[in-house]
């Protein structure tokens, strides 16, 4: 089993940054890769970013190139998201993510992972 915690959300002005954090523990050197996902209300959940356990395979969603950054820090387990010239459709409850590598590793599929954090509130103000 792994556990994934994230921290870092709050509340933003439009243009600002934040830097998500998710600590992850138990069975982390199961895992392929890490991403997030993000659900605002009354939308379905979407992919953000994903990266593969070595940092090499990093994925986007059209709608953050450019202006997030994923990374991880294997020593200390943690997995980050810096997020620049944030907008007020960020806003959403962001979730970590870990998933383990069964032939195609699908980044934008939610079915893809099989650990998922508790979620942090990020909320931008125009």
């Amino acid at each position: 089993q792994v556990q994934l915690v994230e921290s870092g959300g709050g509340l933003v002005q439009a243009g600002g940054s934040l830097r998500l954090s998710c600590a992850a523990s138990g069975r982390t050197s199961s895992i392929f890769g890490m991403g997030w996902f993000r659900q605002a209300p009354g939308k379905e959940r979407e992919f953000v970013a994903g990266i593969s356990w070595n940092g090499l395979i990093t994925n986007y969603a059209e709608f953050v190139k450019g202006r997030s950054t994923i990374s991880r820090d294997n020593t200390n387990n943690t997995l980050y998201l810096q997020m620049n010239s944030l907008k007020s459709e960020d806003t959403a409850v962001y979730y970590c993510v870990g998933g383990s590598i069964r032939g195609t590793f699908a980044w934008g599929r939610p079915s893809t992972y099989d650990y998922w954090g508790q979620g942090t509130q990020v909320t931008v103000s125009s």
